[in-house]
């Protein structure tokens, strides 16, 4: 059975009120006079969204030679007296 509160406790709580329905999985009735009006419940089990970092890894190859230089040193401006 969902815990029960009170719609002006639900006011000034409400945030702590919410942490504790999806820390404890355990849904939350609010009424208003006694008459249930709203339901807080836990947000489903779902796959986590996968993150940025590393999401490329794998997807990259290394071709050639990634040491050397580019070009050869005959043709490098700075070089040429």
């Amino acid at each position: 059975m969902p815990q029960t509160v009170s719609i002006s406790e639900f006011k000034a709580k409400c945030l702590a009120l919410v942490d504790r329905v999806k820390r404890t999985g355990q849904p939350l009735l609010i009424t208003k006079r006694g008459e249930p009006i709203a339901q807080v419940v836990p947000p489903p089990e779902g796959e986590k969204p996968t993150p940025w970092l590393g999401c490329m890894r794998g997807t990259g190859t290394i071709v050639g030679d990634v040491i050397s230089p580019a070009t050869d040193e005959e043709e490098w401006e700075v070089l040429r007296d």
